[in-house]
């Protein structure tokens, strides 16, 4: 039976998407992409007629003049068209866009939160007008958007230096990387001291270990070498005592919530090393739908940009079914209701499977590497959120040495749950749950010292900005919303207002001058509050409850106000790019360092007059390996990320993916290189493939890039793109 009964016309945005939806209907029926949106603001001037209550001027996007004549004849064929963009605002607004395009005068918009063919045909026969709150939400924002740039660049480029671009959201995701970085600089460490007592009883073999917690029912802080040694001293000369029974809790270890768009890009972040652009992507892949065999070509996920943990019942019966056939029934957990995040939206469901029944085997071999274990993921974090508790018991001994009270605590895992299957990964933990053993102690049982433990340590500044916690920091600030994450993090590193570096977030010199003008000037542009306030405002208007036109003008006109005074108070910054030592060849001024596509290189700092460029080679105080070399290791770039080479190329063709380190292997005196397992944990590894400390490098992807026929080449092509892009 046909899922449409006449010849209709669906309208999707990708090409995968419509490839999917087309397998699921008859020849009655076809299915179209429109390849994005079809209208937008023009690009060479504003667009916005501010004075008529900011009406926008939309034109067709350039090159999408064919994808429209083909649509409009297939339309003319149409006895009903379906208008099937994503979800969302921007897929409203795609919808809106493409009905006045085409002509089409009482829509039919269908909503898809997964590509499968139940999904299409419960959409079909329920179709609805478009949502004219969504377009009014997507058009404030994207005017909202328009005007900052439009408005703010043209005044950076007079006061700070040409080619600069603002964002309303992403100047507030710099500012906060540039105010980490400064609590990093600023940061004094303070010193203290910890001391630990491996113990044991009598006649066991068994160790373990206890924390020094309390002098005279007082918390203890060793604040130097001194006292710490004090203590020791004394510790050495007294006996440890059991102080009471141990006490022993069990203790409920919940699941955590099924994947909504933030939390998939951290944990992929952490897990798979996916930065936030790659998670996205291999996630549309998932959704739009994939050949996967017998079922053909299906969606394996709902839809992936979402800020809601929701579970539709079926779902939750489906994954109940699967849990009690696979772990038993005593592995099913209850309907549980996750705490809904502020702001969030209840549109759609979590990031879930379409289906857990699917054989994963089966997927494994069909699918690429990447977007298996994407799809692992999200297939195991939303089983798990609707497994039992894990259920352990956690012991805590007291043992008294004196006056000073010593802490030990156990678990023991009792029944382990989602834990089977699942653990969120936090600082470096990943696998199992852990257990530690304790043996059984009674009180007044005098325990053997086997040796103390004592440590210095350094208070630590706060942690620079991963691309996980720049995501958990930009939602939980209300900065953006899920679908605008991933650009915000690809915009502000390809503007060069930020570097990422060792997978750490760093701002540039270009950066921090830009933010504190925009701190300085515009503090609303900038100020975190205010971001999320508007954010606030743009889903009452998605909502019904806020005038589009009325949310612009109150945020229009004292920043307008504040541009015209800016415009005459400040002067031209200088010094916004940092200089080096090093002499421009063809007219002897200082080099600078800029940022162009393929991360930094060196420039003249006479440009216009002087348009010379060159590579940017990262000095790390380290010799080449290559007996009689003489050069040094150097970082590069390439279009695959950085290298290190020496810098007597071509002389000498030494490279490595792997950073090298100032210390020599101890088995055969060669090069360490700094690599990283799974848990993200760094360990150093010899160079020598003779050595038995070193790992025969057997995948492609581990040999580093020929120097002239792709390293040097991406190089030259970021400062001719970077130069042309100035000029």
């Amino acid at each position: 039976m046909s899922i449409v009964a006449k010849k209709s016309l669906i309208i999707v945005e990708s090409p995968a998407k419509a490839r999917t939806l087309q397998k699921f209907v008859d020849k009655s029926c076809t299915v179209k992409a429109s390849m994005g949106h079809v209208r937008d603001l023009p690009k060479s001037r504003l667009g916005v007629e501010i004075e008529k209550d900011f009406l926008p001027r939309y034109v067709t996007i350039g090159g999408k003049e064919k994808v429209l004549s083909e649509l409009k004849e297939e339309a003319k064929k149409s006895e009903a068209i379906y208008l099937a963009p994503d979800p969302d605002r921007e897929g409203e607004a795609i919808a809106w866009h493409l009905a006045a395009m085409l002509g089409i005068k009482d829509t039919s918009r269908i909503e898809l939160h997964e590509i499968t063919k139940d999904a299409l045909k419960t959409a079909l026969q329920n179709p609805s007008p478009i949502n004219m709150d969504k377009v009014n939400a997507q058009q404030a924002r994207r005017i909202l958007d328009r005007l900052v740039g439009y408005k703010l660049s043209p005044l950076l480029w007079r006061k700070v230096t040409s080619g600069l671009s603002a964002g309303r959201v992403q100047s507030v995701a710099v500012r906060l990387i540039v105010e980490r970085q400064r609590e990093i600089d600023s940061f004094k460490p303070v010193e203290y001291w910890t001391i630990a007592a491996d113990l044991k009883k009598d006649g066991q073999k068994e160790v373990f270990t206890a924390q020094l917690a309390r002098v005279k029912n007082k918390k203890i802080e060793i604040s130097d070498e001194k006292s710490a040694r004090e203590i020791e001293e004394k510790l050495k000369s007294t006996p440890f005592i059991v102080a009471k029974e141990p006490e022993r809790k069990i203790q409920m270890r919940e699941p955590s919530p099924p994947f909504i768009t933030s939390t998939l890009q951290q944990e992929a972040s952490r897990r798979l090393n996916f930065n936030v652009g790659k998670t996205m992507r291999v996630a549309q892949q998932l959704f739009e739908g994939l050949d996967i065999g017998e079922e053909g070509q299906v969606g394996l996920i709902t839809y992936m940009r979402t800020d809601s943990t929701r579970i539709a019942e079926s779902a939750r019966e489906e994954a109940v079914n699967y849990i009690g056939s696979t772990y038993g029934s005593d592995y099913v957990g209850p309907a549980r209701i996750f705490k809904k995040a502020k702001g969030a939206q209840e549109a759609h469901e979590c990031v879930r499977p379409t289906s857990v029944f699917r054989d994963m085997e089966n997927l494994k071999s069909v699918l690429t590497h990447d977007q298996f274990r994407l799809y692992k993921l999200i297939f195991d974090r939303f089983l798990a959120s609707q497994m039992a508790s894990c259920k352990v018991e956690v012991i805590t001994a007291e043992i008294l040495s004196g006056d000073y009270l010593f802490r030990a605590q156990g678990s023991k895992i009792l029944f382990p749950g989602f834990t089977r299957l699942y653990i969120e990964l936090k600082d470096e933990k990943d696998g199992e749950e852990d257990e530690t053993k304790l043996p059984e102690l009674h009180k007044d049982e005098i325990l053997s010292l086997v040796k103390l433990i004592t440590v210095q340590h350094f208070t630590q500044p706060p942690a620079q900005y991963t691309e996980a916690t720049l995501v958990k920091a930009l939602e939980k600030n209300g900065i953006g919303r899920p679908s605008t994450y991933a650009p915000i993090v690809e915009t502000i590193q390809k503007r060069g207002y930020v570097e990422y570096k060792e997978k750490k977030f760093r701002p540039t010199n270009l950066g921090t001058v830009v933010t504190d003008l925009l701190v300085k000037h515009f503090t609303d542009i900038v100020d975190i509050n205010f971001t999320a306030q508007v954010e606030e405002a743009l889903d009452r208007i998605e909502d019904g409850e806020a005038d589009w036109v009325r949310v612009l003008r109150e945020f229009y006109e004292p920043f307008h106000n504040t541009l015209n005074a800016v415009e005459k108070d400040i002067e031209k910054v200088k010094n916004v790019y940092e200089e080096t030592d090093e002499k421009c060849e063809k007219c002897g001024s200082a080099m600078i360092i800029r940022h162009g596509r393929f991360g930094k290189f060196l420039a003249c700092s006479a440009y216009p007059e002087c348009k010379n460029t060159k590579p940017f080679s990262e000095k790390i105080g380290i010799a080449c390996p290559k007996e009689g070399c003489g050069g040094s290791i150097i970082a590069k770039r390439s279009k695959k990320g950085t290298f290190y080479g020496c810098d007597k190329y071509p002389n000498c063709d030494y490279t490595s993916w792997y950073k090298p380190i100032d210390k020599k292997c101890p088995e055969c005196g060669s090069l360490l290189v700094l690599k990283f397992a799974k848990s993200r944990k760094a360990y150093p590894q010899c160079v020598n493939p003779q050595c038995s400390k070193a790992r025969v490098q057997k995948k492609k992807e581990d040999v580093p890039p020929s120097e002239p026929a792709e390293a040097v080449q991406a190089e030259k092509g970021a400062e001719t793109s970077e130069s042309a892009k100035s000029t």
